[in-house]
């Protein structure tokens, strides 16, 4: 039988030495913009409500535009939503990703030739 050698990866972006976004802190942002609440989005991907406060908080103090509005409860209840920033940057980050995947099955091709 012949191996199906594959490359793995993960990636990441990184800003002044820490980690900015990686594929558990988009999951998050994604699950934001569809459910409008930190809560339900939490909830959504098994992540506690808290680690997903300290998250969205340490991604807002960690670049110059904000990438989650939360809105105080009210009447109509609280929510959270992504800035077109976080948008630009989870677009990015996916597109850098999804390139790093074809170039590393390319790679891997070679090595199946073998």
């Amino acid at each position: 039988m012949k191996e199906n050698f594959k490359i793995k990866s993960r990636i990441w972006i990184e800003i002044n030495d820490k980690v900015l976004l990686g594929e558990g802190k988009v999951k998050l942002l994604r699950a934001i913009e569809q459910e409008g609440s930190l809560s339900k989005a939490a909830k959504s991907i098994g992540m506690s409500y808290k680690k997903a406060w300290n998250l969205i908080d340490g991604l807002n103090e960690s670049v110059h535009k904000p990438l989650v509005i939360k809105n105080i409860g009210g009447k109509d209840g609280g929510g959270t939503t992504l800035t077109s920033y976080a948008r630009q940057l989870i677009a990015a980050f996916e597109d850098i990703n999804k390139s790093c995947w074809i170039y590393l099955d390319e790679q891997a091709e070679k090595i199946n030739v073998i």
